[in-house]
């Protein structure tokens, strides 16, 4: 009965959305969805550097370590049960809207949306960071007798990031991922070779261990909130691969393998190269957005090495931005085919499957977002993405119930019990995040604004739309 019911609805939508018909040489492969995998949870161990400048390398390491368990495990095997379950465009969306229902489902694209597009933003902003060590000039410090003509430059180059990652985008998700599997190999050569040069000539690693036993001793106070938001945001990600399935090559097969090999070297790329650069230095001004790896790489082997792992934060934050903008584009597009957004959303090209404008909308809304700081961006994605995930977790506990027999080529290992782990560690994660907001709700009035302004977003959407949503979404 599970298995008719849920193939049914499978036909319903195909019958909606059915312009999805890529011939396979358009699909994207494993190592394409590898990649990809990479830069949507990681993109290299860019954008982690604030995180020991903001609680100091004592906690930083143990977030580093604990987080994968706690938050990206769980998070991973939720996505390769529920993408094997329901493999088809939207994603977590999908989930959520056949678990919970279309309020659910339309809170749970307004949430996420929200949350991308502060995580859209942060990528041109570290771009310009990095691009830096090139054009020293490009530093807010720079431009101290005229700091409005330095933002604005700041702004346009980071409007060039993403103009360019638009054009890709708009040639399909094939071209997507092959341009992350050459940034990847980049990216991760680069930290390999600052990795092989730190244990060659570099500190020995117990200086770096012996520097984290002193700052966990010492008992001092930390930015709970922003160490918290940065951590998120370097291990999210997982959920987000799942809105692009329709276009994946055996997306039952190969979603589990490309997740589990991305879970292995997406905590290699942040655990290593920290402990490498903590054993030269823990000065937060060096471990920060504005100076970060390349700084940190020309303190172990020089100029040189400063200057390649600059190079390969130019390539990272650009593949990073590209690999987001594919999954984010794809909300609009099957939240129109519901009914939640003006039908123009629901119009993709024929020959690649893109939604065009939502690309081009994204890009624009991003084009915004990029004028704020990096801390203010990360805690908006943070507050926003554990909302969002609460619902997806909720819906892989009720999909399990509801469908225990339906075919899946994945399923979470170890029974309730595995469920149990799976569920709750991001459930007491989430609750940590609500503790350190509440307990730092004074320093972050504005981005508290714009959370709440995307939670009632999504209420209003919901009751302006659903008599226009279709009938068989809104009876579910």
């Amino acid at each position: 009965m599970a298995t008719s019911l849920l193939a049914a609805r499978a036909t319903e939508r195909e019958t909606i959305r059915g312009t999805i018909r890529l011939p396979r040489e358009r699909r994207l492969t494993l190592v394409a969805l590898t990649s990809l995998v990479f830069f949507t949870t990681c993109g290299g161990a860019y954008g982690v550097e604030p995180l020991i400048g903001a609680v100091g390398p004592g906690l930083a390491i143990l977030f580093i370590v604990i987080t994968p368990f706690v938050w990206s495990l769980p998070m991973s095997l939720m996505v390769a049960e529920l993408a094997t379950l329901m493999p088809e465009e939207g994603g977590y969306y999908v989930w959520v809207r056949e678990a919970l229902g279309p309020f659910w489902a339309v809170q749970e694209g307004c949430w996420t949306m929200s949350c991308c597009v502060a995580l859209l933003a942060m990528f041109p902003v570290l771009f310009v960071n990095y691009l830096t060590f090139f054009f020293p000039a490009l530093a807010p410090s720079a431009n101290a007798a005229h700091p409005l003509m330095g933002s604005l430059f700041r702004w346009f180059i980071a409007f060039l990031v993403i103009l360019t990652a638009m054009a890709v985008n708009l040639r399909g998700s094939r071209e997507v991922g092959n341009s992350a599997k050459i940034s990847a190999t980049f990216v991760l050569s680069a930290f390999a070779l600052l990795v092989i040069v730190w244990l060659l000539w570099g500190p020995a690693p117990s200086m770096a261990f012996s520097i984290i036993h002193q700052d966990l001793a010492s008992h001092r106070q930390n930015a709970l909130l922003l160490g918290l938001s940065y951590v998120v945001f370097n291990y999210s990600g997982w959920d987000n691969i799942s809105t692009y399935a329709a276009e994946v090559d055996r997306p039952q097969r190969n979603y589990p393998f490309a997740i589990g090999i991305g879970l292995v070297v997406v905590t290699l790329t942040y655990f290593l190269p920290v402990i490498a650069g903590i054993s030269v230095s823990t000065d937060p001004q060096v471990w920060s957005a504005d100076a970060g790896w390349p700084s940190i790489a020309e303190l172990i082997g020089g100029r040189w090495l400063g200057a390649l792992l600059a190079a390969a934060g130019l390539v990272g934050t650009w593949g990073l931005f590209n690999a987001q903008l594919l999954y984010v584009s794809r909300l609009p597009f099957v939240m129109a085919c519901d009914g939640w957004f003006p039908k123009a959303l629901r119009r993709i090209s024929p020959d690649t499957a893109v939604p065009k404008l939502a690309v081009v909308g994204f890009c624009a809304l991003t084009a915004v977002f990029v004028a704020l700081s990096f801390g203010s961006l990360a805690v908006i994605q943070c507050l926003t993405y554990a909302g969002a995930l609460t619902l997806e977790f909720l819906a892989l506990i009720i999909l399990r119930i509801r469908y225990p027999n339906a075919p899946r080529s994945f399923r979470v290992p170890g029974g309730w019990w595995g469920m149990a782990y799976v569920c709750l560690t991001p459930f007491a994660f989430a609750a940590l995040v609500v503790y350190a907001t509440l307990r730092d709700w004074r320093s972050i009035p504005g981005q508290l604004l714009v959370v709440g302004a995307a939670v009632l977003g999504g209420v209003i959407l919901y009751f302006a739309r659903r008599r226009t949503a279709l009938p068989s979404e809104s009876s579910s």
